[in-house]
């Protein structure tokens, strides 16, 4: 429904904060016809395009560590190895929680590799010819705590 003149914006866009706390109240107290349905619905679609950005943007830094970690040995950094780390944490958990989203992470594997290879020779200074087109490593060891690349 479009708002006239006369008519104040939807709390919405009014107070973002309150018009989830008021959503929330009403989806708890079942009052569904009072429900902004419009805009619960955009922000559930938005809520798992989240879901999958987060995966896509963890896996990536991961994968410019790895390869940071293998191709540039004499600047190894306990850095490196805590965002790696951390980075692996937040998938893993990610994964955990929503298992579904496993599938898209092995759609989007070899794309965010692709990334992170451009993204590791901009950091590094090293060729982009250097680090490999095909990714070095699995899935598994991608998420593996214990794996590191020669």
């Amino acid at each position: 429904m479009l708002n006239s003149p006369q008519s104040p914006a939807p709390l919405y866009d009014q107070d973002y904060y309150r018009w989830l706390t008021t959503t929330q109240k009403l989806l708890a107290e079942r009052q569904f016809q009072q429900l902004d349905l419009v805009n619960l619905i955009e922000e559930i679609e938005d809520m798992g395009k989240r879901e999958k950005n987060s995966v896509e943007s963890n896996l990536r830094v991961v994968f410019i560590h790895l390869l940071k970690y293998q191709f540039q040995p004499e600047a190894r950094s306990n850095s490196w190895l805590g965002s790696i780390r951390e980075h692996r944490t937040r998938l893993r958990k990610a994964l955990a929680q929503s298992p579904s989203l496993k599938p898209f992470l092995l759609s989007v594997f070899d794309e965010c590799y692709l990334d992170a290879r451009a993204i590791a020779a901009d950091e590094t200074g090293l060729p982009l010819e250097q680090f490999p087109s095909a990714p070095p490593f699995t899935s598994e060891q991608a998420l593996d705590e214990k794996y590191l690349p020669n």
